[in-house]
């Protein structure tokens, strides 16, 4: 029996208010004067702030809208907590935090940088073995984090929603759409994986760029040439970690889902 909550839309809705006051603040402060300095390293303390303040501003309007969710439609009464599901995003999660933070490639253009990393290879992973929203989470989240302690920090906030997005489009695609968790045959199963993790990074190739020359642009008040400059790069650059993400993505899949599957930490559903 579902219930009608409206805990999560005041708690989300006072979060939301108190975040863009604070990125308000803090962007007509500190980073106000961030963009004065040529040196990216003594502009990164002053940047934080207002990163910090920007990506609790995305993770508090998803909870606003969680809010509204659950005011209209209503939650599950008595819903347990599953540790073995939080256990799971978790470890994809910190591999997807591994994945950019230590294995990534930096390409400084101007005061800014793009990156060649395989943090997206885990993003896609967690989507294929946990499914769209929890495989999403593990990305967004890890990935988020790789940018918050590293010298990425103003890209987090974006960085979580398009991460999340791509998790979600390669779970939705493979277990939605295809129900790749069903007994299959490998060639069908080899088909989906490729497919639903090539429609993932498709949009990330498109959306990266784009979103990221937006969000430079308007947001962190980047001067519109360096940011075109930075979209072509990163559309190369994206390009690239797109096709790895899709190859080894792939290979690891079909090789841990048999194994996976007989431990029971892949459930098969039933045809």
């Amino acid at each position: 029996m579902k219930k009608k909550s409206y805990t999560l839309l005041i708690i989300g809705s006072i979060l939301l208010i108190a975040s863009i006051t604070t990125a308000v603040i803090t962007y007509n402060s500190s980073y106000a004067e961030s963009l004065l300095i040529e040196d990216a390293a003594e502009k990164l303390p002053k940047q934080r702030p207002y990163a910090y303040s920007l990506a609790f501003v995305f993770l508090s309007f998803l909870l606003t809208l969680k809010g509204i969710f659950n005011a209209v439609f209503g939650v599950k009464e008595h819903e347990k907590t599953d540790v073995k599901t939080i256990a799971q995003t978790g470890l994809m999660a910190a591999l997807c935090y591994i994945g950019f933070a230590l294995f990534k490639i930096d390409i400084p253009v101007g005061t800014e940088k793009t990156a060649f990393h395989f943090g997206n290879v885990f993003c896609v992973l967690a989507a294929l073995l946990l499914g769209g929203y929890r495989g999403g989470l593990a990305g967004a989240i890890g990935m988020s984090i790789g940018d918050l302690t590293t010298s990425y920090v103003t890209s987090a906030p974006k960085t979580f929603i398009l991460k999340f997005l791509i998790g979600y489009i390669v779970g939705f695609v493979a277990h939605n759409i295809f129900k790749l968790n069903k007994a299959h045959s490998h060639r069908y199963v080899t088909g989906v994986t490729i497919g639903s993790s090539a429609t993932g990074m498709l949009f990330n190739i498109i959306a990266d760029p784009l979103v990221g020359y937006l969000y430079k642009t308007y947001l962190l008040g980047i001067p519109q040439d360096l940011a075109k400059t930075l979209a072509k790069l990163n559309f190369a650059t994206t390009t690239v970690n797109a096709v790895v993400a899709i190859v080894m993505a792939s290979i690891f899949y079909l090789a841990l889902r048999i194994p996976l599957r007989k431990t029971g930490i892949i459930p098969e559903e039933e045809q």
